[in-house]
């Protein structure tokens, strides 16, 4: 593809687990200890706000243990160097890709360094810990929460995204299980416009059978491969 065409990439906890985040649903994974209803639903921050918040002060604090690895740096790459039009969407919460230096991005199920304020709505950088009833600086109310797009709730740019996807040329998924919706449902949209799919994944996924063409491996082999193929530098 010519340096001129439009490119969403989407990125899962695969791409991360490279830089040591663990992966959703995996042996040993983030959840590791913990249902997901207690702790990644509305229900469960209503129920034990303690529990939630002290979950994510653990995963936020443990981002300053990690590092960017070599798929993170190689779609900062492309994000620097491709002249047509670059989404990066991740399902990842993690800051690694923005460390990494990309920029045309957005983080759809929220973000670890993020406070978001339940009653207005308003979200705040945040780097410490997070305890309950923290006040809003915005509107004073004691309601931050993780800013984390929990099961149930809608995930962010949901507009955006789509319109993204219609128009793209080539979508890319790189370490996503293909089981978690709507993110699931992009190769789907992708395919009906029109545009190329390509998956770069450590194992076929739920959602394999939908891409045109899957390609297996570390995140930190493939991405930047596939990467200087399309700069045209491979």
């Amino acid at each position: 593809m010519s340096n001129g065409g439009n490119i969403v990439v989407l990125t899962g906890a695969g791409i991360s687990a490279e830089s040591g985040i663990a992966t959703f649903r995996g042996p040993g994974g983030l959840w590791e200890g913990h249902r997901v209803e207690d702790v990644c639903t509305p229900e469960a921050l209503a129920r034990d706000p303690v529990l939630v918040h002290r979950f994510y002060d653990e995963r936020r604090a443990g981002l300053a243990t990690v590092e960017p690895n070599a798929a993170h740096q190689a779609l900062a790459r492309l994000d620097a160097d491709w002249a047509g039009e670059l989404l990066i969407v991740t399902q990842n919460v993690d800051d690694l890709h923005e460390r990494a230096g990309a920029t045309r991005m957005l983080h759809m199920h929220g973000e670890l360094r993020s406070a978001l304020c339940a009653l207005c709505g308003i979200r705040h950088e945040w780097t410490g810990a997070l305890p309950p009833a923290a006040p809003c600086p915005d509107c004073g109310e004691d309601a931050l929460r993780p800013d984390i797009v929990f099961f149930g709730e809608m995930p962010y740019q949901m507009d955006r995204i789509e319109v993204a996807i219609a128009q793209c040329d080539l979508f890319v998924s790189i370490g996503t299980s293909g089981a978690v919706y709507p993110a699931a449902g992009f190769v789907q949209l992708a395919a009906h416009h029109g545009a190329r799919t390509l998956e770069l994944n450590l194992e076929r996924s739920a959602g394999s059978d939908w891409f045109d063409e899957t390609r297996l491996g570390p995140a930190g082999v493939l991405v930047p491969a596939w990467v200087e193929a399309v700069l045209g530098h491979g």
